[in-house]
């Protein structure tokens, strides 16, 4: 059995071996839960890999949005390189959920558009976690919703063996018993095609095509092909196919669940008619008949996992399978894996208030006779579920919330980086502008010279970092704010942009690797500017308004603001505010407590701290550079050539669009994906 293994040229430094030493011995004393308080920049995923590496159990991390999970399969994928590290989120680009609102009359229907990438990497992770032990899986919330059940999904894997007896029909039979599609063109994952006397397959977790040769009536030569090159990448003495998709239900349970959906139809329709609802009957009739008749008919329908509790052979209100049934089948019982949470003062909150709000759209939904009330039994965990079914849990974060803390106790802290960075000054400084006055102070009066107000007062120190070649952040508390402070710095001739959740994803890619190559010197944005940036050239870190007490000035909130100047050997971080609020005072003391002991620590150990080098990793303009570059090439080809190169040239992008997925880059990705409709477009009108 393999067993995980860092690579890497790191060893454990500052406050890590001793949290790594605590948090393992914590595990073998079988606690349930620890919290990691590590600050920013301490490496808290590095001392996680360690703790993985001497525990070697299975492993679950959670995090609390798509980006940063991607971040952090990423890092875990290089700290093991040879082990299986995958990425496991929800696969929808764009999801829109079924729900009605009765003031206004108004349905609004599912829509979604799925990820083929993200669904295929989804298998990768449930195949990987059915077949060995050194799994880590990085997720997002989307851990705690339906998934088919593991037992079901690994009970009718196929596997495919050289000289076994093995028919083309019988083959291509257990393909779409298993869900697979056949074609006829291009594959795509969870595809076959038959060619002759081959059968070609695309596993459902990979963009590798499997040719099973069946010349005479059985298996002669099992090849692996690159989907995108056609080149051979070798010979296999067997294979193993799961199926196309995680839900799978055989077809005598597919008949038992259909009839349960007759009984529970008749059931509340009578419901309705002793309530006087015939509208509401009339059209969950409809709804739910035709749906039965489609399943019937072709083993599907729109919106079937609504019905989920019956082809489960759930009971009401038992919780359904999620990935976490995965991973206790892999362990043998939830103590055999174990659970890291990231960010946990954000990932645990978001993880309990799933499952209220999805039952109160359903509740409204089975009530106005949209859908049968087993609906509502598709759904996430909720907490205490998600308490059952995971093991020991660690908690990470800059600023623990109430719960890890009060299930954990005193935290483990790292609070000394091995950079031997220290935690910024922080200095307040007051909102509204003053004039000069004479004040008494204990030497007698003084003159105390005109204050010009938070925002003037900014530009005057951010030009200050400028000059010096060091970057600016400010944060305010509205996107309008955002936007008009923006349009002021510029006015005043200082090179600014601002970020808030209404830029689109790939604009805000360019916005920050500009700001980091120094395309401009400052940077405004609203919550944007906390958990998971990492700008090492940022010197200065203006929060204006910080006395407005709410959630975007709480203490958790200025804890993580005050962070995104850590990186910086010159990080400043300036409070703007006319009053002392008690979350401000307790952000400023635990600051200034952790400077005192990092600075003590180096001071102790003859370290001299050094700002952070990064690669500016440039997405948008190594996309748009290739680009032209292909545009350039082509202008150069004669019409002959045209149509041939450029067919090379989609090829070639196609290649680097899901080598890219793959890395789970998926900005780039997406990029590349808008390049190559593009290039179909013109080799359309071109062949015309």
């Amino acid at each position: 059995m393999a067993k995980f293994k860092i690579k890497s040229d790191y060893k454990p430094d500052g406050d890590q071996p001793t949290a790594i030493k605590a948090l393992v011995e914590g595990l073998k004393d079988g606690k349930r839960h620890q919290t990691l308080l590590g600050v920013t920049g301490s490496g808290k995923t590095f001392t996680m890999a360690n703790v993985i590496e001497k525990v070697q159990k299975p492993t679950l991390v959670i995090a609390h949005n798509k980006t940063l999970a991607a971040q952090l399969a990423a890092e875990y994928r290089e700290f093991f390189p040879e082990n299986a590290v995958h990425y496991f989120v929800s696969y929808y680009d764009y999801y829109q959920p079924e729900a009605y609102m009765p003031i206004s009359d108004t349905y609004i229907e599912k829509e979604a558009q799925i990820n083929e990438d993200i669904e295929r990497l989804r298998h990768a992770a449930t195949q990987a976690l059915l077949t060995r032990k050194d799994v880590i899986v990085v997720a997002s919330v989307s851990c705690i919703y339906g998934l088919g059940s593991p037992l079901e999904y690994e009970k009718i894997n196929l596997k495919i063996t050289k000289g076994e007896t093995l028919t083309r029909a019988a083959l291509m039979r257990r393909l779409i018993a298993m869900y697979f599609e056949r074609v006829a063109g291009d594959l795509s994952p969870g595809t076959f095609r038959a060619l002759g006397s081959r059968v070609e397959i695309m596993p459902a977790n990979e963009r590798i095509i499997r040719r099973i040769d069946l010349t005479g009536g059985g298996v002669s030569k099992i090849e692996e092909i690159n989907a995108i090159t056609r080149e051979g990448i070798g010979t296999l003495p067997s294979t193993f196919v799961f199926p196309a998709k995680h839900y799978v239900t055989p077809k005598d349970v597919q008949e038992l669940a259909l009839a349960d959906m007759e009984i529970e139809l008749k059931e509340q329709l009578n419901r309705f008619d002793s309530a006087g609802k015939i509208l509401e009957a009339e059209r969950l009739k409809r709804r739910t008949r035709q749906d039965i008749s489609m399943i019937r008919e072709f083993g599907f329908c729109n919106g079937i996992e609504n019905y989920s509790r019956h082809f489960d052979r759930r009971k009401s209100g038992e919780p359904p399978h999620t990935l976490l049934s995965y991973f206790t089948k892999n362990a043998g019982s939830a103590d055999g894996f174990l659970t890291i949470i990231d960010e946990s003062h954000v990932t645990v909150p978001q993880i309990g208030g799933m499952y209220a709000g999805d039952r109160a759209r359903k509740d409204m939904l089975v009530e106005h006779g949209f859908r049968l009330p087993s609906a509502v039994d598709n759904r996430p965990l909720n907490f205490a579920e998600f308490q059952e079914r995971v093991g020991q849990t660690i908690y990470t974060s800059a600023t623990p919330g109430v719960y890890e803390l009060g299930h954990s106790g005193k935290p483990i802290e790292q609070v000394i980086r091995p950079t031997g960075l220290v935690d910024p000054e922080v200095i307040v400084k007051p909102i509204i502008s003053a004039a000069p006055r004479t004040v008494l102070g204990a030497e007698g009066p003084s003159l105390v010279l005109e204050y010009p107000g938070q925002v003037k007062d900014f530009i005057a120190e951010a030009e200050i970092v400028t000059k010096r070649g060091g970057r600016s952040m400010v944060t305010v508390l509205t996107k309008k704010m955002a936007e008009d402070l923006s349009a002021f710095l510029t006015e005043k001739k200082i090179k600014s942009r601002y970020i808030h959740s209404d830029v689109k994803t790939i604009e805000r890619i360019e916005t920050l690797t500009d700001f980091r190559k120094g395309v401009f010197d400052v940077l405004v944005g609203v919550n944007l500017l906390r958990e998971g940036l990492d700008l090492p050239e940022v010197e200065l870190v203006g929060i204006m308004d910080a006395d407005k007490e709410g959630f975007l000035r709480s203490e958790t909130s200025l804890i993580q603001t005050i962070g995104r100047a850590a990186r910086n050997v010159l990080g400043r971080v300036i409070l703007y505010a006319d009053n002392s609020t008690g979350s401000m005072e307790r952000a400023i003391k635990t600051t200034n407590e952790r400077r005192d002991r990092q600075i003590a620590y180096n001071t102790k150990h003859g370290i001299t701290p050094k700002t952070i080098k990064t690669r500016i990793k440039d997405i948008v303009g190594d996309i748009v550079a290739a680009r032209r570059r292909a545009v350039f090439d082509l202008a150069k080809l004669d019409s002959a050539a045209y149509a041939g190169t450029k067919a090379s040239l989609i090829a070639a992008k196609r290649k680097e669009m899901h080598e890219a997925a793959n890395n789970l880059d998926f900005e780039t990705a997406a990029l590349l994906r808008d390049e190559i409709q593009e290039l179909e477009k013109g080799k359309r009108k071109q062949s015309k």
